[in-house]
């Protein structure tokens, strides 16, 4: 009996599993390194931002309670001063809050912290919202629960919630001045150079030559 031939196509099937040299087989692992590089720099990033941020808001709240201490009339100072220490004990500042917010919705967002007994929106000379607030509670006990809602949303922004300072009027942080080895202590003032005439002409200053000293002789 005569065997059938079989027409063959494309050659012979290649040993796939002789073929594949093991030393060979590259994994490469780079991919999930640089993912977590990545991931390291947002963070870091995240938190330098956090950090200016928060930065930026103590600096809001000196320079506004600074102007709200500078309209006080002078006479009274003293006498409110401690009432002021007082009530500011039990008051916390809030940042970032939404232009159309109202004092109404700033008292829910914070009661259940504690008896809000004010909420001050703080506006400028044209009566439009600054976009910070002072919430004054009746226990000083509130104001560490008020912390917690740091971050929390308000008309869809989140909150800075920091405690406040008292301003003390008249009183500014003493700064000392830098010592400059050639002009002395550094003035607060912007250093203008003395007016200097010279017959000589402009940016030229004559050559004076050092006097001889007297040798006797012997």
């Amino acid at each position: 009996m005569e065997e059938e031939e079989h027409e063959v196509y494309g050659g012979e099937i290649p040993d796939v599993e002789g073929d594949i040299d093991p030393n060979n087989a590259d994994v490469d692992m780079s991919t999930a390194d640089d993912d977590a590089v990545k991931e390291l720099d947002e963070m870091k990033k995240r938190l330098k931002e956090m950090e200016e941020e928060a930065a930026a808001l103590r600096e809001m709240q000196a320079k506004v309670e600074k102007e709200m201490g500078s309209v006080q009339d002078p006479t009274n100072a003293a006498a409110s001063q401690a009432s002021r220490e007082e009530a500011d004990s039990r008051s916390v500042f809030v940042g970032n809050v939404d232009y159309a917010c109202t004092p109404e919705e700033v008292q829910q967002h914070f009661q259940s912290c504690g008896t809000v007994n004010r909420v001050t929106i703080l506006t400028d000379k044209y009566g439009q919202p600054k976009g910070f607030a002072y919430v004054e509670f009746l226990e000083v006990e509130a104001v560490q629960e008020a912390l917690v809602l740091n971050e929390s949303e308000l008309h869809g922004r989140q909150l800075k919630v920091l405690p406040k300072r008292t301003n003390v009027p008249g009183m500014k942080q003493y700064r000392p001045r830098r010592f400059n080895p050639y002009m002395g202590y550094r003035s607060r003032r912007p250093y203008a150079p003395p007016y200097f005439y010279s017959p000589y002409g402009y940016g030229k200053v004559p050559r004076f030559r050092r006097p001889m000293r007297y040798m006797p002789y012997y």
